[in-house]
């Protein structure tokens, strides 16, 4: 039987997450649209600056970002690679620590503060407990990462609508997987007096049946799971020993595996 790990949740091939970074009091105004049109994203924040002139504050964490990620972004936005080894930990330890107790659940992912990072940072990121950090280096294409700690997007916003219009488009080819990752900074928006792209952008791509619309940590976790798949030599069971249910193509059949169950394909 042929069988592809080639699925999203509920058979789809196509997923959508946003990422946007600092924590502006624009986020607030970022958060309504993409709620509004049930789109999910990931919020990377420094929390040495919560509370300051344009953040936002440490009391409207939980609720602004329900339904969303809450990641890293360190604590005071350092340029990393020019950060000693010990600093680097105390950046992303005591961002991490500050953001679980606002959040309520362990923080895993990050973005790079001015999307700079050398070799050091990137060995000292699994020790931090960080297992995916988004680069500003967008590819333009709608691939999964090689490497999660360095995962490159799609996309700066300013190009969200064109690149929007080629993923709906998009027929994959092979049947494979594409992911659209969106990042950019909510205060842009406000200086660059356009929020009516990111409503014509959200409208356009929103609330559709064949994208599954998932935080960044989401994705991860999702991907980690389908890896994680136990088959038979033959390939007619499967086991899943992940705690997430998960989609594959057997022959010309999308199936479901859930979480922690045996199937016979």
């Amino acid at each position: 039987m042929n069988i592809k790990l080639n699925l999203f949740p509920e058979g789809r091939l196509k997923a959508l997450t946003l990422s946007y970074d600092d924590g502006r009091i624009h986020d607030r105004r970022l958060v309504e649209i993409m709620n509004r049109h049930g789109i999910k994203g990931t919020f990377h924040l420094n929390s040495g600056f919560f509370g300051r002139e344009g953040y936002i504050t440490e009391q409207e964490i939980t609720s602004l970002f329900e339904g969303h990620e809450v990641s890293a972004h360190t604590t005071t936005h350092p340029f990393l690679e020019m950060t000693p080894t010990e600093g680097i930990a105390t950046q992303l330890l005591e961002d991490r620590r500050k953001l679980e107790e606002l959040c309520g659940y362990p923080v895993r992912g990050m973005s790079y503060p001015f999307g700079t990072y050398d070799s050091r940072v990137l060995a000292s990121l699994p020790a931090l407990g960080i297992e995916y950090s988004r680069t500003t280096q967008s590819h333009g294409g709608f691939h999964l990462p090689a490497n999660w700690l360095e995962w490159h997007p799609t996309c700066h916003h300013r190009d969200m609508l064109a690149k929007g219009e080629e993923f709906l488009g998009l027929v994959p080819r092979h049947a494979r997987m594409q992911l659209f990752y969106l990042w950019g900074h909510s205060y842009e928006f406000e200086n660059n007096n356009n929020w009516e792209d990111m409503e014509k952008f959200c409208a356009m791509i929103g609330q559709r049946g064949d994208i599954w619309y998932a935080t960044n940590i989401e994705v991860l976790d999702y991907i980690q799971a389908v890896k994680s798949l136990r088959f038979s030599v033959d390939q007619t069971r499967v086991y899943n020993p992940a705690a997430t249910d998960v989609w594959i193509t057997a022959g010309d059949s999308s199936v479901k595996v859930p979480a922690g169950q045996h199937v016979t394909l």
